[in-house]
C-alpha cells in the first residue's frame, strides 16, 4: 500500500499531480477542500459543524478537519493507497493521520512536497484565478496572503517529516511532465 501527502504552497501544483499519481498508481486522492465542500454541499454532520465555524469566519477545529477525512478515508478504502492533498496543515493532523492508517493496517510512506519559488507561484495563481473564477486566487496580494499562511503554519510539515526519514523534495517548477518525472523518480523510490 502506498501512502503520500503530497505538499507544497498554493500553486505548486498538488492537484496536477495528484491527479496523474491518481491515475498511474491507482490511488484514492484525497483533497481536504474538495472534502469540506462535499460535506458542506451533502449537509452532512460535520458538514454542518464546519459551515458553522466559517460562517463566524474563524478556523474550522481540527478535530471537525480529522473527522472529516477519517470518515473519506474509511469510506473510500483502496487497496493501493492514498494520495493526501491539503492535509495534513500541522503537526497535530499529521500524529492523526498516523493513526488514522494505523487503523487500517497502513502507515504513511513520503510526505512529497513540490518546491517552487513565490514570484512563479503568484504567476501561476494570478493566472489561475483569470480563468477559474476562483476569489481566493484573484489579487495578488490575497495570493501573498496565503502563501505567507503557508509558510508560518503549514510548513512546519517539513521538519516533522524530515525527522520521521519520510520528507522529499522536489523542483515543482518546469514543464508538467518534468515535474511528473521527478515526482515518479522519488516514488519509484519509496
Amino acid at each position: 500500500m502506498l501512502n503520500i501527502v503530497l505538499f507544497g504552497p498554493p500553486g505548486a501544483g498538488k492537484g496536477t499531480q495528484a491527479n496523474f499519481l491518481k491515475v498511474e498508481r491507482s490511488l484514492t486522492h484525497i483533497s481536504t477542500g474538495d472534502v469540506f465542500r462535499k460535506n458542506i454541499k451533502n449537509k452532512t454532520d460535520l458538514g454542518n459543524l464546519a459551515q458553522s465555524y466559517i460562517n463566524k469566519g474563524v478556523l474550522v477545529p481540527d478535530q471537525v478537519t480529522i473527522d472529516m477525512l477519517r470518515d473519506e478515508v474509511s469510506n473510500n478504502f483502496n487497496e493501493n493507497g492514498f494520495i493526501f492533498d491539503g492535509f495534513p496543515r500541522n503537526t497535530f493532523q499529521a500524529d492523526a493521520l498516523e493513526k488514522i492508517l494505523l487503523s487500517h493496517n497502513s502507515n504513511l510512506n513520503a510526505m512529497i512536497a513540490l518546491e517552487v519559488q513565490d514570484e512563479i507561484l503568484i504567476e501561476r495563481l494570478l493566472k489561475r484565478g483569470e480563468t477559474s473564477g476562483r476569489t481566493d486566487d484573484s489579487t495578488e496580494e490575497i495570493i501573498r496572503n496565503r502563501i505567507k499562511t503557508y509558510y508560518s503554519e503549514t510548513a512546519i510539515l517539513k521538519n516533522y517529516y524530515k525527522d520521521k526519514g519520510k520528507y522529499y523534495g522536489i523542483d515543482g517548477v518546469g514543464t508538467i511532465e518534468e515535474i511528473t518525472s521527478r515526482l515518479n523518480s522519488v516514488v519509484n523510490n519509496i
